[in-house]
């Protein structure tokens, strides 16, 4: 083996090992992704307890529909923006972040696709009752997504809103068919997007001019 190979065999190892030091001692990103789907969607539970409350008119049954889809499209240009802000960031390619980042797709995948499959299920019964299980499903998928995070970053606190996820997700269900229910899955977005994300952010590290 030459000396160039053995410089470049150390330079690869070197870079390894920086990588699994990012994957172990890095900041997790993404907070803020997580701050706004918190203000957006629990805005939007807000206004869904209104109308289901009979506080404020849901035109007829459709404004449901426009609350949900204003905030999912609100969400998705946010995310947009988000995204390629958070693509200049120190640390972005390390192993738990891009871990972090695939399983919080796939979970905003999930959600999506699940979205699709009860608005068809409600076409096909005509019923509004499968729309019941979407918070259960929803907080269910943040208990994954936040434990995913928390194994690949080593930071044990965020396995509190993974099991909290999967907590509030039967306790959510135990509100159906109530307006109280979405106070109930505003409060858990919150409380597991909001307050999480927000503390992700400020462990962020600082922007480079």
């Amino acid at each position: 083996m030459t000396h160039d190979q053995i410089d470049t065999l150390r330079d690869d190892i070197r870079y390894m090992k920086s990588l699994a030091d990012d994957g172990a001692n890095g900041p997790l990103l993404g907070g803020s992704v997580l701050v706004a789907a918190g203000i957006i969607f629990g805005a939007a539970s807000i206004v869904e307890w209104m109308m289901s409350a009979g506080t404020i008119s849901d035109a007829g049954g459709i404004g449901h529909l426009y609350l949900w889809g204003a905030a999912g499209a609100l969400f998705t240009l946010a995310l947009i923006v988000l995204i390629r802000r958070q693509k200049s960031r120190a640390g972005v390619m390390s192993p738990s972040n891009r871990a972090s980042g695939n399983a919080w797709m796939g979970v905003g995948l999930a959600i999506f696709s699940l979205s699709v499959a009860v608005t068809v299920l409600i076409y096909k019964t005509g019923s509004g009752l499968p729309a019941l299980i979407f918070p259960s499903l929803i907080f269910a998928l943040y208990g994954t997504g936040w434990a995913v995070s928390a194994a690949m970053s080593g930071q044990k606190w965020l396995w509190v809103p993974a099991f909290g996820g999967w907590v509030a997700a039967p306790l959510v269900a135990l509100f159906a068919g109530t307006s109280e229910m979405w106070l109930v899955y505003g409060a858990g977005i919150v409380l597991l997007a909001l307050v999480p994300g927000a503390v992700l952010m400020r462990r962020e590290p600082v922007q480079q001019a």
